[in-house]
């Protein structure tokens, strides 16, 4: 489907305190974009005011924050909005068993619940302006579901099917829904992981309480086996790049090479048969 050209190129990017949002702050702003970063804390905001942005503070989970967040962008850009990149998230490992209902509820909050309500509060101005691009972060676990990250991959497999609904329902208005789905990248990712791990979760009373200390050393040192895949943020910013500006932009774009090798799993291996390499795959992260 052809999509509406971008009249006024101005875009509020989530999730900027470093990694994928600040290097498509960068890039984005390299190529004549306005952009409006968005930041928690008030020390990642000075920061990017330092650099020459307009930050705007923003947390996914209030709807008092999106509400003010959204009021200034507008009123800072004349009431439009060219689009919106959803890259804010979080992940915590652990065995669903393991997870408490508060810690699989703030996975869903950021990553789906928090997202979508903030784009919900611009839909109505793209409709207005007749233009308009939404383009949501999620992940090859999106694709396939990844043990010990279950719960983070569930909310990306939500993630995935609410933006497959949306670029239907927003067909008739022209205003694209892209999906960019990273898989290993160089961020403080697989590191806020390990920590957030070894923070909130019981391990002393898990029976993989020995193997998560062992999972949360290589999450933090690089002794993952996709960390030989890992390409830099910048490989995300192009193709979110290319969503935002072209006039055909891609329903999905994979980042990576296990990102294509996963969609591709996903789509043609049987279940049993990738029960079997999971297996295979925990028993050797695990020893």
């Amino acid at each position: 489907m052809r999509a509406s050209a971008i009249q006024d190129k101005s875009v509020l990017v989530t999730g900027c305190s470093s990694g994928i949002g600040r290097a498509t702050a960068e890039m984005l702003r390299s190529k004549g974009w306005t952009v409006f970063p968005t930041a928690r804390k008030f020390e990642d905001l000075e920061l990017l005011r330092q650099a020459g942005f307009e930050a705007v503070e923003l947390d996914v989970t209030s709807s008092e924050s999106i509400l003010t967040a959204v009021d200034g962008v507008l009123a800072k850009n004349n009431g439009v909005l060219g689009a919106v990149v959803n890259n804010a998230g979080f992940g915590m490992p652990g065995a669903i068993e393991d997870l408490t209902r508060d810690a699989m509820r703030y996975q869903f909050e950021v990553n789906l619940f928090g997202l979508q309500e903030l784009t919900n509060q611009f839909i109505p101005i793209f409709r207005k302006q007749g233009y308009g691009r939404i383009v949501n972060i999620s992940s090859v676990v999106g694709r396939l579901s990844l043990p010990f990250m279950g719960i983070y991959s569930a909310s990306k497999f939500a993630l995935e099917a609410v933006s497959d609904a949306l670029r239907v329902e927003l067909s008739a208005n022209h205003i694209s829904v892209s999906l960019v789905e990273p898989g290993p990248i160089q961020t403080r990712f697989s590191t806020n992981c390990a920590g957030q791990g070894e923070e909130k979760l019981n391990t002393a009373d898990s029976r993989f309480g020995g193997a998560y200390k062992q999972y949360f050393e290589k999450r933090r040192n690089g002794g993952m086996s996709e960390d030989h895949f890992r390409l830099p943020p910048e490989a995300v910013a192009k193709k979110i790049f290319h969503a935002l500006e072209s006039s055909h932009p891609k329903i999905r774009y994979r980042v990576t090479i296990p990102a294509y090798l996963g969609d591709w799993a996903a789509r043609f291996i049987p279940s049993g048969w990738m029960d079997r390499i999971m297996i295979h795959h925990v028993k050797n992260r695990f020893s």
